[in-house]
């Protein structure tokens, strides 16, 4: 009787057990493996974001932090030049050239600075800069020309050559030999005079 009733305990508890397992909810289905990437196309690492250059970091850093404007550096002084008329000096002119469009002979000529001011087209000219000077022999005026003048505090910008000494002339023939350049020194300004070679 013992294996009746063990057999009649089984029956139930596999009866009891498969309806069990019929009211659970079916496993969900196994991931199947996506199709195989070529070797060349392995899956890349996400990229890391890019962290701005220090020179760049430290300008928005400078930039949230400045409040008034940057302090900016003093203009040069207006030039000055001598108003009025003045002796230049005197200078010897080997060849002919051109004053002015009119033919200046060779020989030598005081040169005088007048206060009329030649008011040049170029941007950026200072009009007390540029000035008409005056040839002038046997005490007559021969011709004219318009002279830059250089102060003494901008004259190491342009003193590439050997200049005049002081209350000197110095008359060359420029590269090229298109022009001659007529410079004095006086009084610590340049006079520069560029005539077209006749």
């Amino acid at each position: 009787m013992k294996q009746f009733v063990t057999a009649g305990t089984l029956a139930v508890a596999l009866a009891v057990g498969g309806t069990a397992l019929a009211q659970q909810p079916p496993p969900p289905p196994a991931k199947t493996p996506a199709a195989a990437k070529p070797a060349d196309q392995a899956e890349k690492p996400a990229p890391k974001p890019r962290a701005k250059h220090r020179a760049a970091a430290a300008a928005d850093k400078e930039a949230a932090a400045h409040t008034a404007p940057k302090q900016q550096p003093g203009t040069a002084p207006e030039a000055s030049a001598p108003d009025g008329a003045m002796a230049l000096g005197t200078v010897r002119i080997p060849k002919a050239v051109k004053a002015d469009g009119k033919d200046l002979p060779a020989g030598t000529y005081q040169v005088r600075l007048t206060p009329e001011e030649a008011k040049p087209d170029a941007k950026g000219s200072t009009e007390k800069l540029e000035r008409w000077v005056e040839f002038v022999k046997g005490g007559k005026v021969v011709g004219r020309e318009v002279v830059s003048i250089v102060p003494a505090t901008e004259a190491n910008f342009v003193q590439k050559d050997t200049p005049p000494r002081a209350g000197g002339s110095k008359v060359e023939t420029l590269k090229g030999g298109d022009y001659t350049r007529v410079w004095i020194n006086k009084g610590g300004n340049y006079y520069l005079l560029h005539l077209a070679n006749g």
